[in-house]
């Protein structure tokens, strides 16, 4: 009883400590996007007119998902190799030292194209660092937890997200509150500054985090793989296509509704900028909890089910959430990014961290869980808010961007359909919840 005690102790704790270091994590990568929304057009783009400054701005945020699967694979491959724990950390110095670089970053006026060349370089170093450490913070809890309750608990890291999402926005928010002079020329730096303090509380959580059990068996019955990505490639190539095409839904869904809007609402809607950040605070907020039931209801129902009922729910309201966000009135706006996301992450993007994590052998479940989550990032996730504008520059209405979200869901339903359960490890994924 006392061992099992102290485990259930542990595996809160590693939990705890999973959940505030992606939230420290995505704040850093976040608070980027909601920049080259809302700022990052007039600072390092100021030449372009207001359409191609914006292009411009979220082309950036986008080269960050470039960067992720060649994170993935390096942070992966020692994470296959070495252990989860210490590139759980490195994760962490890593991202930021980038993070604090652009708030440090000289603006276009000072030093003209080398301010784009140089926020270019520390965007890309956020990717790397964000490619190592959702697989990391995601293995520390789901292989700690026992398979009836991983995806509870794998969970934790995705509720980290959400929470991330809230305080990205909550700080824009504030800071945009001072006169616009102060806000363009110190204000917008300081919640990229603000991270080290950040950085500090995530690696004091992460210190006393003990390696996870899947990978200590691996390394003492000497199976670890030599080259963990030439093995995924070469005997789990399913898991992977499978793994990254199950997020079409969740990323195409979260980059319109939190990168693209900020843009869109002001500038074609007429809705004050702090009222859109306002209003995905609060859905920020409402979806961390919700993330967390939605994950304990798969451990019941099943991944798959749970993540396709997810997919055909975004699909249904995505032409309601422009309907309800072109209204202008801030609490309709708010009922719209609550719907989006807050309900739709958490049937869509809870569970996947444990339906992804449970594709893969424990030899190379680290390179292929943030290959396939990365993967999806490059082509869906970084790309949405780019593809967003153009396709409203072009059609002049949101139904584009609607259908555009649709697909997202179609390929997510596509991936999980029962024909595609040959595969025996995934078909065990729904048995293994109701364990």
């Amino acid at each position: 009883m006392a061992e099992q005690g102290q485990g259930d102790s542990h595996l809160a704790h590693v939990a705890l400590t999973s959940f505030i270091g992606t939230t420290i994590e995505w704040y850093d990568f976040i608070l980027f996007g909601v920049a080259a929304a809302t700022v990052f057009d007039k600072l390092f783009f100021p030449a372009l007119s207001p359409t191609a400054g914006a292009l411009a701005s979220f082309a950036t945020f986008g080269v960050a998902f470039v960067a992720r699967p060649f994170g993935a694979a390096l942070f992966g491959h020692f994470g296959d190799r070495i252990g989860r724990k210490p590139i759980f950390i490195l994760a962490l110095l890593i991202m930021c030292v980038g993070t604090l670089g652009i708030g440090l970053l000289p603006t276009y006026a000072a030093i003209g194209l080398w301010a784009p060349a140089l926020l270019l370089a520390t965007r890309l170093m956020q990717g790397v660092a964000v490619g190592g450490e959702w697989g990391g913070a995601v293995l520390m809890v789901v292989e700690h937890a026992p398979p009836s309750k991983r995806g509870f608990y794998g969970a934790w890291p995705q509720a980290g997200a959400s929470l991330a999402l809230a305080l990205a926005n909550g700080a824009f928010y504030l800071v945009g509150l001072l006169p616009e002079e102060q806000f363009l020329s110190w204000g917008w730096r300081i919640p990229f500054l603000a991270s080290i303090v950040l950085f500090f509380v995530g690696l004091y959580a992460r210190r006393h985090v003990l390696e996870s059990p899947a990978f200590r068996d691996v390394r003492e019955s000497g199976r670890r793989s030599a080259v963990p990505l030439v093995q995924l490639l070469r005997t789990q190539k399913k898991g992977l296509i499978i793994g990254s095409a199950s997020l079409g839904a969740a990323n195409i869904t979260f980059y319109v509704a939190t990168v693209f809007i900020l843009s869109y609402g002001p500038k074609t809607v007429g809705i004050s900028q702090n009222a859109v950040l306002a209003a995905i605070v609060v859905a920020a907020l409402v979806a961390v909890p919700l993330n967390l039931l939605g994950a304990a209801i798969s451990d019941r129902l099943g991944r798959r089910r749970l993540i396709i009922g997810g997919a055909i729910f975004t699909a249904v309201i995505a032409f309601p959430f422009f309907w309800l966000f072109d209204t202008g009135n801030p609490f309709l706006v708010g009922v719209a990014l609550v719907l989006m996301v807050a309900v739709s992450s958490a049937v869509t993007y809870a569970p996947l961290s444990s339906f992804i994590a449970e594709l893969f052998d424990p030899r190379v479940r680290y390179t292929g869980a943030a290959l396939s989550y990365h993967l999806a990032g490059t082509v869906l996730a970084g790309p949405a808010p780019f593809i967003a504008a153009a396709l409203y520059s072009k059609a002049g209405s949101p139904w584009a961007i609607a259908v555009y979200i649709m697909a997202g869901c179609v390929i997510t339903v596509v991936a999980l359909l029962p024909v595609w359960q040959k595969s025996e490890r995934l078909a065990d994924v729904d048995q293994s919840a109701r364990r």
